[in-house]
């Protein structure tokens, strides 16, 4: 079917986006390559490979602890990574700027000094019944050694948090609530800022896993008023084992360090440790600097095109795929959000989501089955997993029309 485009929409020269990608002029199976498997991770622009080579062949040298040139110019790199990540959330100083290993990490860091630092037996953590696995284990791990409580926002069969039933979670006894801003699961969206409203009135600090929001939309921080993000480098067209967790002052000064070692120190002696400032106070050992640097190519990528821009191409590319869907016979949504970004989970009648990856597979088209590490989720909706279509900046309409071939034609060869 040919896409008739919306000319309200600012333009974006996907073909042009596409050629900066090498690996989507690859083949499968003989057959070019749809990849739309970008929840799971994304394909890295030539620049952000070509950062990654002159930084290995340029300046590689361990930052912050040397006086030679090679070492101040990896510093200098790395340093301003964290300044273009900082103005790229609108963070008030590139000190609330903490680079990890990405969201996994950084929800790991907070659940374990929020939770040395500020939860007390019979406290109680709020997060929601869409979590990413990442959002939910280490908040159950630091409450089983804390004594507290994790709680559950639960959702409707439309994939839709359940906002009444949040307001009367918060009580005296909740010390933070730590939501998806974008379910990876299910696509939605969820009202975040209604979210952190309700708990800043009674005072609750808010944590958002923005994993799946960053690459999609505009996101500011001091709008938002959140007082810690993280998201994944390797989502958002960057290196794996990047990632950025954001952080209030205030609060990253509050909260412990997570892990002892190198660069999160002023001074040692047996007798006592004094930590570092902020940043460094969380980044303790020699970092993923290449990482780092890859990571701001990526920003500066995504900057370039305009997230806005991008916003809009891929609310374009749900609004068409979600139409072709609804023309494929026995095809189910899992969660029918109002406000939805990114990703379209759905299953054909009783095929299991596996054996239509497998024969997608062989016809050049990349999709992601299984529970999405959201198994919670999939056990609401009662189902062993989904097939989830995902899109980004490079994604186009025709990768759509190959996806909904491609459905029917193994739809047929599995009934």
């Amino acid at each position: 079917m040919q896409h008739v485009p919306d000319t309200t929409v600012p333009a974006i020269d996907v073909e042009k986006i596409r050629k900066d990608f090498p690996l989507l002029q690859e083949k499968v199976y003989g057959q070019p390559l749809v990849y739309l498997d970008n929840a799971a991770t994304t394909q890295k622009p030539q620049v952000v490979l070509d950062t990654l080579i002159e930084y290995y062949t340029r300046i590689n040298s361990n930052v912050h602890r040397g006086v030679h040139h090679l070492s101040q110019e990896a510093t200098n790199a790395y340093e301003n990574s964290r300044k273009t990540i900082a103005g790229f959330l609108n963070a008030r100083k590139p000190e609330e700027i903490i680079f990890t290993k990405g969201t996994t990490d950084g929800i790991n860091l907070i659940a374990y000094a929020f939770g040395r630092g500020e939860i007390k037996p019979g406290d109680v953590v709020l997060a929601s019944a869409m979590e990413h696995h990442s959002n939910i284990v280490p908040w159950q791990m630091m409450c089983e050694d804390r004594g507290a409580t994790l709680q559950i926002i639960p959702m409707d069969d439309k994939g839709e948090l359940m906002m009444d039933q949040f307001s009367a979670l918060l009580t005296d006894k909740v010390k933070i609530v730590a939501v998806t801003y974008v379910s990876n699961a299910l696509g939605t969206v969820n009202p975040v800022r209604d979210i952190i409203a309700q708990a800043h009135a009674r005072n609750i600090p808010v944590l958002l896993d923005a994993a799946q929001a960053v690459q999609h939309m505009p996101v500011d921080v001091q709008e938002l008023d959140v007082d810690f993000l993280v998201f994944s480098g390797h989502k958002i067209y960057g290196p794996t084992g990047s990632g950025v967790l954001y952080g209030k002052e205030e609060w990253l000064d509050r909260l412990p360090p997570y892990q002892g070692g190198g660069d999160m120190i002023k001074t040692v002696t047996f007798a006592k440790t004094i930590y570092n400032v902020l940043p460094y106070k969380f980044e303790a050992g020699t970092p993923d600097i290449s990482g780092a640097i890859g990571l701001e190519a990526a920003i500066k990528y995504v900057q370039q095109i305009g997230v806005e821009n991008i916003q809009a191409w891929e609310e374009q590319l749900v609004e068409y795929a979600m139409q072709q869907f609804q023309q494929i016979d026995g095809l189910r949504f899992i969660g029918n959000p109002r406000n939805r970004s990114g990703a379209i989970s759905f299953l054909i009648q009783d095929i299991h989501p596996y054996d239509l990856g497998e024969l997608l597979d062989k016809q050049g088209i990349a999709i992601r089955t299984g529970h999405h590490c959201a198994e919670p989720v999939m056990d609401f909706f009662c189902i062993p997993g989904t097939v989830r279509a995902s899109f980004a900046v490079y994604t186009t309409f025709e990768d759509i029309d190959r996806l909904v071939a491609g459905i029917k034609k193994a739809a047929a060869m599995l009934r």
